[in-house]
C-alpha cells in the first residue's frame, strides 16, 4: 500500500502528470500541471451548465433526459483526453502565449467534432440524438472563451500584483535595434524569470518608425544623441540587439554611453542559438573583448584538418591560456588523441574535466611533466607517438624573468631544444613553436630567451633542407602579441583592481600594446601551421596598438565607474625589460604576405644549426652555474639586437659592445 499522502495511488492516462499535493501556492510560477487541469475541468463544467441553463430558458432541450448521465460523462471524459492530448496544462500560466490558445482551441474543436460524430452515430443506430449540436457548438465557443481570458487574467494579475515590488530592482533598458533579433531579445525578456530588466521602448538605427510600436512598446527617435534619449526617458542601460550594426557602429555607441555612465549589454545573433529559450541567459555586460572584437575568421578547414584528422596531436603547456585553447580548438578536427602536458597539476586536472564532460569520443592522455627533463620527454614520445607537437610550454612574465635569467633558459631555451629535439629523433610530422611579439628586438631576458628558441628551431629545420633529408619534421614558428585574459595580462589584472576599489596601476602614460582575443590567436596558429611547410615564422594581424591607459579608462567607465573620481590610476613606472611598445619585425627581418589576410610571413636572418647549437649548449652550461650576468652576456652575444630596457643588465650592453670592436 502506498504510504505516501502527497501522491495520487495512479495515474489518469499513460504519460499523463504524477498528482502531487506537495507545493507552495506562494510559488504561482511553478503551479502543479494537475491543478492547472483542475480549473480548466471545473470551467469546463461552468460553461456546460450555463449553456444547459441558456437554452432552458429559451426553451430548447439541450440534452434528452433519457441521455443525460451518460451525456455529461462522456462529455467531460473527452475533454480530459484532448486536453491530456494537446497537453493544454503543461505550460506555465503566466507564461501563457499563442501556443496555449491555439491547444485550447483545438482541443475544444476536437471535442466538438467527437460530440457530433457520436450524435451521428446514434442516429444510424435509429436513436435520438445525445446533444443539440446548436448546444454543443454554443458550449465549444464558451468553453474555449473561458478558458482562453481565465488565462490571461491570471497572467495579467500575477505581473500587476506579484511583480511589482520586484520591479524597483529591475534595470530600465532600451533595446537598439526593431528587427527580428530585437524583438525576439524583447520577447524572452519579458518572460524571463526572475525579470532583470524593465523595456521601455526600441531605438530604430535608421529614425523610422517612431510613430509603430512593437509589442506595445514605442519605437523611440534618436534627435541628438542616444545618452541624450537614455537620460530623458530615465533608463539605464541599452542592450545592442541590431545585428545590422558595423563594428565601428557599435564601437562608437558604447563609447558614448560609457562616457556618460550608462551600461550597455551584447549578445549573440539569435539565430546562432540552437535555443530561442535560452536567449535571455546570453545577454551579459558588453566587456572589453567585445571592444577589440574583429572580423570572424575563416578557416581552411579542411587543410587544417588533413593535418589533425585521425593523429595524435601533442600540446606542451597545455593547461596555460594558450595551450588549453588550443587543446579546445583541436578537439573539433576529430584527433585520434590529444595528449595534454604540463607540469601544473590543478590547472591540469581542471583542464582534463573540461575535455571528459565533451564526451566527444576523442582520447585525452593526461601527463605531469617539465619540458626541462629530457629522459621524461623521451619516454612519452617513444610510447604515445605524437604526430603532431604544438610547443605552449614558456615562462612569460618579463619582471619575474629580469630577476631569474637561469629558468627563463632552463625552461623557454633547454625546453624548445628538448621537444624539438625529440620531435626530429621520433619522426613528428610538424612541430609547432608558440612565440612572442617580445622576441622581435627583444628587451628582455624572456623575449631574448624566445628569440633564442625561435632561432633554435629554424636553424633545425634549414640543417635538414641543407642534407636534403628524405623525411624530416617541418620545424614552424608563430609569433604574435598579447591576448586578453590570458594568464597574466593587464585585463585580469584591472579587473581586480577595480573590484577591490583601485588604484589601477600602470606602468607608463605613453605605453601601447597590440592585443587580440585567445580564440582568434590559437585559430590563426591552426590556419598558419595548415600552410606551413617548414622554417617559416609567421607572425598574425594585431590590428590597431591600443594605449593601455585608454584601456583602463574604458574598463572602469564598463564597470559603472568614473575614471580618476570613484577609481584613481596610477603611474607606477616601467618594470624592468619593459618596452613602451612591441614589434612584430626585426629590423633585418623582410614581411611576405600569404593567401591568409591575417597571417604574413617573417623573413628572418638565421645562422647555421652548428653555431647556434653549440653558442646554446653554453649558455645552458652558464645558466646552470647560476651566474646571472655570465649567463645574460652570452644570451646578448647570441642576439645582438637584445638590449636592455630598466634592467639591471643595462651595463652589460655595453661590455658586450666594447667586446664585439674588440675582437673585431
Amino acid at each position: 500500500m502506498n504510504t505516501d499522502k502527497t501522491k495520487f495511488p495512479y495515474k489518469f492516462f499513460k504519460g499523463f502528470p504524477e498528482v502531487n499535493f506537495g507545493f507552495s501556492f506562494s510559488n504561482l510560477s511553478y503551479l502543479p500541471r494537475w491543478i492547472i487541469l483542475m480549473l480548466d475541468m471545473v470551467i469546463v463544467v461552468i460553461s456546460g451548465v450555463i449553456t444547459y441553463f441558456l437554452l432552458q430558458g429559451l426553451k430548447i432541450n439541450y440534452l434528452p433526459q433519457e441521455h443525460r448521465y451518460f451525456g455529461v460523462l462522456f462529455y467531460l471524459s473527452v475533454n480530459v483526453f484532448f486536453f491530456w492530448l494537446f497537453r493544454t496544462y503543461s505550460g506555465i500560466i503566466r507564461h501563457s502565449s499563442y501556443i496555449d490558445a491555439l491547444k485550447l482551441f483545438f482541443s475544444q474543436f476536437s471535442t466538438f467534432i467527437v460530440l457530433l460524430f457520436i450524435n451521428v452515430l446514434f442516429l444510424i443506430l435509429n436513436k435520438n440524438k445525445i446533444y443539440l449540436t446548436t448546444g454543443s457548438f454554443i458550449n465549444a465557443i464558451l468553453s474555449f472563451s473561458l478558458l482562453f481570458f481565465y488565462r490571461i487574467i491570471v497572467k495579467q494579475s500575477f505581473e500587476k500584483f506579484f511583480t511589482e515590488t520586484e520591479s524597483n530592482k529591475r534595470i530600465r533598458a532600451i533595446i537598439y535595434g526593431s528587427g527580428a533579433n530585437a524583438i525576439a531579445v524583447a520577447n524572452a525578456l519579458k518572460s524571463e524569470t526572475p525579470a532583470r530588466f524593465t523595456l521601455v521602448g526600441f531605438i530604430d538605427k535608421n529614425n523610422q518608425n517612431s510613430t509603430k510600436r512593437i509589442l506595445n512598446l514605442p519605437i523611440l527617435q534618436i534627435k541628438k544623441t542616444i545618452p541624450v534619449l537614455m537620460r530623458y526617458m530615465k533608463v539605464e542601460a541599452l542592450i545592442l540587439a541590431d545585428k545590422s550594426l558595423s563594428k565601428e557602429e557599435r564601437l562608437n555607441i558604447v563609447d558614448d554611453c560609457i562616457e556618460y555612465g550608462f551600461k550597455v549589454y551584447t549578445l549573440p545573433v539569435v539565430s546562432d542559438w540552437d535555443d530561442v529559450n535560452e536567449i535571455s541567459k546570453n545577454i551579459k555586460n558588453f566587456e572589453i573583448q567585445d571592444l577589440l572584437e574583429r572580423k570572424p575568421i575563416v578557416l581552411d578547414t579542411k587543410a587544417i584538418s588533413s593535418r589533425l584528422n585521425g593523429k595524435t596531436i601533442l600540446v606542451t603547456g597545455a593547461a596555460g591560456s594558450i595551450g588549453s585553447e588550443i587543446v579546445r580548438q583541436v578537439m573539433h578536427f576529430n584527433p585520434k588523441k590529444i595528449i595534454i602536458l604540463d607540469q601544473a597539476e590543478t590547472p591540469l586536472h581542471s583542464l582534463s574535466l573540461e575535455l571528459s564532460a565533451l564526451n566527444n569520443g576523442v582520447n585525452v592522455k593526461n601527463v605531469i611533466a617539465d619540458v626541462r627533463d629530457f629522459d621524461v620527454l623521451e619516454k612519452i614520445f617513444k610510447t604515445k607517438k605524437p604526430d603532431v607537437v604544438y610547443h605552449a610550454a614558456a615562462y612569460k612574465h618579463v619582471p619575474m624573468m629580469e630577476e631569474n635569467p637561469s629558468q627563463a633558459i632552463f625552461t623557454n631555451v633547454l625546453g624548445t631544444k628538448n621537444v624539438a629535439d625529440l620531435s626530429q629523433k621520433y619522426n613528428v610530422e610538424q612541430f609547432v613553436m608558440i612565440s612572442t611579439d617580445k622576441a622581435v628586438n627583444p628587451s628582455s631576458v624572456m623575449g631574448a630567451s624566445k628569440r633564442i628558441a625561435e632561432m633554435y628551431v629554424q636553424s633545425k629545420h634549414y640543417k635538414h633542407i641543407k642534407l636534403n633529408s628524405e623525411r624530416y619534421t617541418k620545424f614552424i614558428t608563430t609569433r604574435f602579441g598579447n591576448v586578453l585574459g590570458s594568464n597574466g595580462s593587464v585585463v585580469p589584472l584591472f579587473t581586480k583592481q577595480i573590484q577591490e576599489g583601485g588604484p589601477i596601476t600602470i606602468t607608463h602614460p605613453e605605453i601601447i600594446r597590440y592585443f587580440m582575443t585567445i580564440p582568434e590567436a590559437c585559430q590563426l596558429v591552426l590556419e598558419a601551421c595548415s600552410m606551413g611547410n617548414g622554417g617559416e615564422v609567421y607572425i598574425f594581424d594585431m590590428g590597431k596598438p591600443v594605449k593601455i591607459i585608454d584601456l583602463a579608462k574604458k574598463m572602469i567607465r564598463l564597470a559603472g565607474y568614473r575614471p580618476e573620481k570613484d577609481i584613481k590610476i596610477k603611474i607606477v613606472g616601467l618594470r624592468p625589460g619593459e618596452k613602451l611598445y612591441e614589434e612584430l619585425l626585426n629590423d633585418s627581418a623582410k614581411n611576405l604576405s600569404t593567401h591568409h589576410e591575417k597571417i604574413m610571413i617573417s623573413e628572418e636572418v638565421c645562422d647555421e644549426f652548428e653555431i647556434i647549437s653549440k653558442r646554446i649548449d653554453e649558455l645552458i652550461v652558464s645558466a646552470k652555474e647560476t651566474n646571472n650576468d655570465k649567463t645574460v652576456t652570452k644570451m646578448k652575444k647570441l642576439v645582438p639586437e637584445f638590449k636592455s630596457l630598466n634592467s639591471v643588465f643595462q651595463m652589460l650592453d655595453i661590455e658586450v659592445k666594447e667586446s664585439y670592436v674588440y675582437t673585431k
